[in-house]
């Protein structure tokens, strides 16, 4: 972050008409062209409602978007940028994290008693951000025109009306109707907040943009506003998505070549940190499914049990929907499995949950493949860490609740350092339901992570970010037999700023950015 500046920097606001239409591509676009013209630029979200999150160099939360959307402006991820993240652990319940701690669980009411207080939390951020950066780039949430939340809204219009934002809306031509997704928004809107929406962009277009050419001139002749662009399709740019809708469409399943190599990932109902699997997803010769059916998997090279929100609840999900037998059956058979975080927990002989922080107070039985215990223990691990296996060196991030320790068996990595972090290192001891042996108990060592079954084939660990490390993936890849599956040459941020560059340079080919640039601009020499 840059020193304070007595001024306070401009922003542009974009919202959505819903969830999903392409708010957070439009901002991370933004943020690299920016960043491109010199300035220094900032994401900003509110509020963000994801289980998919990461860490700051100093070891807090934020939502995983925020941090692609600095990455891309070129800076370090900061609590400020996304100052309360809301993780759902249930149906009608969430964790609040606020600048980057985790508080406790909230109902939807309980957050709204908070309201006050958690804008003016946001605000203060903002204004922290204001005073460091030359612009800043603000994300609403799902519609902006929802008219039943509007009340206790702190991430849409109010947010940019404390900001002085102009607003671009984003809607998604794919999903159909959009022209009743923008006049519709626009008809929902207050006059005052009409007026702070100055034009839009029509995402996802498939096919000529020419022949829309008649539906831009319809929506500028009766909105009054600018349509800014009609940005196509683009499949061939990874960016990491925001949240789990994108899982939920059978297009993930990523099957490029019938009959090449497949890896399953167990599609938990509070799957969290799914982007740690992207990498998979990028060479030619490997096909990547989210599995959410209970199958027969004889047909995988490896499963992996992803990272939960709500590992107890996750974990009784698998019992009841018939997967605990399909994974201890593929397990018998030989299959090659990988835990991460919530699902290294799962693999094992039990997670125990004495003060009931991932619900009620108990104990939920594991798959029993690994040998280890977990006990859910505040406060929350969060840092960045930098790992080795077998002498390949990674690094990667942690965030869990759990503390687990082996009760035999071997670590699958050992740590090299744990970045700056406001929670402790995960090395209190827990009493597994048998006792330690005398030589077990080098099994706590906290410069170890992890655990390798004997056969070598079940394996679990709390490192997010490992496909990132392509040496990591190969040598994983290696593990269940793809030693030929190519693996790119390039990955983590290195893979990344390729990405954010080519999104940059497709939005600019489409989206009129000088209308852009001249309200960031007049708004810088004021």
């Amino acid at each position: 972050m840059r020193p304070k500046k007595s001024k306070k920097a401009p922003c542009v606001a974009v919202m959505g008409t819903g969830s999903d239409v392409g708010k957070s591509l439009v901002v991370t676009a933004l943020c690299r062209i920016f960043l491109q013209q010199g300035w220094v630029a900032a994401p900003f979200k509110a509020q963000n409602m994801s289980n998919n999150s990461g860490v700051t160099p100093d070891g807090l939360e934020i939502g995983r978007a925020q941090i692609v959307q600095a990455e891309a402006a070129g800076m370090a991820p900061h609590v400020d940028m996304n100052p309360i993240l809301l993780k759902p652990s249930g149906d009608a319940r969430s964790q609040t994290v606020v600048l980057g701690r985790a508080e406790k669980e909230r109902s939807a009411r309980d957050f709204y008693r908070e309201k006050d207080r958690l804008f003016n939390v946001a605000k203060q951020a903002l204004d922290r951000l204001r005073r460091s950066c030359d612009v800043v780039v603000m994300e609403g949430a799902g519609s902006c025109a929802e008219m039943n939340l509007m009340a206790h809204d702190i991430v849409n219009l109010p947010m940019a009306e404390y900001a002085d934002a102009p607003v671009i809306l984003v809607a998604d031509i794919h999903r159909g109707g959009v022209f009743a997704q923008i006049m519709g928004t626009l008809a929902c809107l207050d006059p005052k907040h009409r007026e702070m929406i100055k034009g839009f962009v029509i995402n996802r277009f498939r096919g000529d943009a020419r022949l829309f050419d008649s539906g831009v001139e319809w929506i500028e002749a009766r909105s009054g506003k600018k349509v800014f662009g009609v940005w196509p399709w683009h499949d061939d740019i990874v960016i990491e998505p925001e949240d789990s809708t994108v899982i939920e469409r059978p297009e993930i399943s990523h099957a490029k070549v019938p009959g090449s190599p497949a890896i399953g990932v167990l599609r938990l109902p509070r799957i969290s940190n799914f982007n740690d699997f992207t990498p998979l997803s990028h060479g030619p010769d490997l096909n990547l499914f989210f599995l959410e059916r209970a199958i027969d998997l004889d047909f995988l090279s490896a499963l992996i049990l992803p990272g939960s929100k709500n590992t107890r609840g996750d974990m009784q999900w698998i019992q009841s929907t018939g997967w605990a037998d399909k994974i201890r059956d593929y397990a018998a058979k030989g299959g090659h499995i990988l835990g991460i975080c919530g699902g290294y927990q799962m693999l094992g002989e039990s997670i125990r949950d004495p003060l009931g922080l991932d619900g009620a107070p108990g104990q939920t039985p594991g798959l029993g493949l690994l040998p280890i215990v977990t006990e859910l223990k505040s406060p929350k691990i969060t840092t960045l860490s930098t790992f080795s296996w077998d002498g390949i060196p990674g690094s990667g991030y942690e965030i869990h609740m759990g503390r687990t320790i082996r009760k035999k068996g071997a670590p699958l990595i050992r740590i090299l350092s744990r970045g700056a972090t406001r929670a402790p290192a995960p090395d209190a001891p827990l009493e597994p339901d048998a006792p330690l042996k005398p030589d077990q108990t080098d099994h706590m060592d906290r410069h170890q992570d992890g655990c390798v079954a004997p056969s070598g084939k079940i394996m679990g660990t709390y490192i997010h970010g490992l496909f990132d490390n392509p040496e990591i993936m190969k040598k994983w890849l290696a593990s269940i037999g793809l030693h030929h599956v190519n693996v790119p040459e390039k990955g983590g941020l290195e893979m990344r700023n390729g990405q954010y560059d080519r999104l940059a340079k497709h939005f600019q080919r489409h989206v009129n950015i000088n209308e852009i640039m001249t309200w960031v601009q007049s708004e810088m020499g004021r």
